[in-house]
């Protein structure tokens, strides 16, 4: 089926827009392996759509076909584990596993999101302060590579051929590039590729139990300065999971729908605690919030499951509100997803601060996972040559997050709007290295082409009109 120009398979959450011949929808594996062999046989690309919450363009089409694994969303819940379809979404997941008390622990914002773009991105979230980022929760992975051949690959499963090892940055979250390891496993090589060296079809992940207690609140505070001494302070609680910022300019983005944010409030920490089994863990919080200098009486506490949902929902609605924004001035989205060592947050976030204040004032949000040392910009300029201004600017501010030890993806990748990034934390040499793994499993380049790299001229010369 060809699609229209204005389709939703050719775009993505940060308003690129691509083309494609056409869009196809297998029902199952063994349909996507025949579309695989049958972009083979013809040299046709193809990029791989989940649900096109990502905000790179990985999913966007460069002409081809556009591939959607919607219909691949089968679940099977099991004590420990649940076996899904690349196309089921997280909420899907969540929900199918909550009547066994379990839930599967990566938390990215947008929870509409395919478990199968979770995997190619190695997508976190605000709980990965305490679970890690998607990779640390699968089990196994089938994968359909551009042959059409089918890998059944589970933890423990070495690579056929010898992966070089490549330098990590110091950092608690990174997704930029291949992950190549030394004595990695082989699943590990397609979590976090971008759909560049295979098809994920299926997804074995584990499911963790439900913590039987947990303190969850929204810490509104009247200063910057606070809330960055208690997040130094508040990173050590055992069991928090999560440790969110949320700057005054994103709080004002969010009043409209919240209008209970107290008016003295200059920014706020989302903080969520595993408190089973720990003995007075609210009047713990109350030194804690009394010692911050917190606006306590005038901040918000989950006292059921449906307060802890209105969190998720200011979450979700920053975002949301970020995402109208852009979509009304007709730009696409200008944000970071740069992460630095814990040591150097501070340092990252008054560079981001002194920067935009002259750059940009009061033309940019910033949010996100403070404890992880990786908060996201936002900027909202006016008109395409500010976002043009902005962009440079983003660039800028990758290259000074490298410099402090950090990666230019903490949880995004680099899609094909970021690519232009790799290079600025890996040498030539070591993208070589990447690009000749990408050789010997798609050696078509066929598979997300334009997605982490640019098309080699050799391949250009080969592809196909849209």
């Amino acid at each position: 089926m060809r699609p229209e120009p204005d389709s939703p398979y050719l775009s993505d959450a940060s308003g690129m827009r691509g083309s494609a011949s056409d869009v196809l929808t297998p029902e199952n594996e063994a349909a996507l392996s025949e579309i695989l062999r049958n972009a083979t046989a013809s040299l046709t690309p193809v990029t791989i759509s989940g649900s096109g919450t990502g905000v790179t363009g990985g999913r966007v089409p460069d002409g081809g076909w556009l591939v959607s694994l919607e219909r691949l969303n089968h679940i099977r819940v099991e004590k420990g584990f649940a076996v899904c379809g690349a196309g089921a979404s997280l909420a899907a997941i969540q929900a199918a596993a909550a009547p066994s008390r379990q839930f599967y622990a990566p938390d990215p914002t947008e929870n509409s999101a395919s478990i199968g773009g979770t995997v190619a991105t190695n997508a976190s979230g605000s709980r990965s302060f305490l679970y890690g980022a998607t990779r640390n929760h699968i089990r196994a992975l089938r994968v359909v590579l551009a042959s059409g051949e089918v890998l059944a690959l589970r933890r423990g499963d070495k690579p056929p051929f010898e992966i070089p090892a490549l330098p990590a940055p110091d950092v608690r979250k990174n997704t930029a590039g291949y992950f190549m390891r030394a004595g990695m496993d082989y699943l590990d090589l397609f979590i976090g590729a971008e759909g560049t060296l295979g098809v994920v079809s299926e997804v074995e992940v584990a499911l963790v139990d439900i913590p039987k207690a947990l303190f969850t609140g929204v810490v509104f505070f009247d200063s910057d300065a606070r809330a960055l001494d208690a997040v130094d302070a508040w990173r050590p609680t055992p069991g928090l999971r999560m440790l969110e910022y949320v700057d005054a300019a994103s709080l004002d983005v969010v009043r409209p729908r919240f209008t209970e944010i107290p008016a003295a409030a200059r920014v706020a920490l989302i903080i969520e605690q595993d408190i089973s089994g720990v003995d007075d863990a609210e009047e713990a919080w109350l030194d804690r919030l009394e010692a911050a200098g917190a606006l306590t009486d005038d901040s918000w506490f989950a006292a059921s499951a449906s307060d802890r949902e209105r969190f998720r929902r200011f979450r979700h609605g920053l975002a949301e509100g970020v995402n109208e924004i852009i979509r009304q001035r007709g730009l696409m989205k200008a944000n970071s997803d740069f992460a630095v060592p814990l040591a150097r947050s501070r340092d990252i976030l008054s560079l981001y601060r002194e920067t935009l204040n002259r750059e940009f004032p009061g033309q940019y949000v910033i949010f996100g996972h403070i404890g992880d040392a990786h908060v996201h910009i936002n900027v909202l300029p006016p008109d395409r040559p500010e976002w043009d201004r902005a962009m440079a600017l983003m660039k800028k501010f990758a290259a000074a997050a490298v410099a402090m030890g950090g990666t230019v993806s903490a949880e995004h990748g680099l899609g094909k709007r970021k690519r232009e990034y790799l290079p600025l934390q890996f040498t030539p040499e070591q993208i070589e290295a990447m690009q000749a793994i990408k050789r010997r499993l798609d050696p078509y380049w066929l598979l997300g082409r334009g997605t982490l790299f640019e098309v080699p001229a050799t391949v250009q010369q080969h592809a196909h009109a849209s």
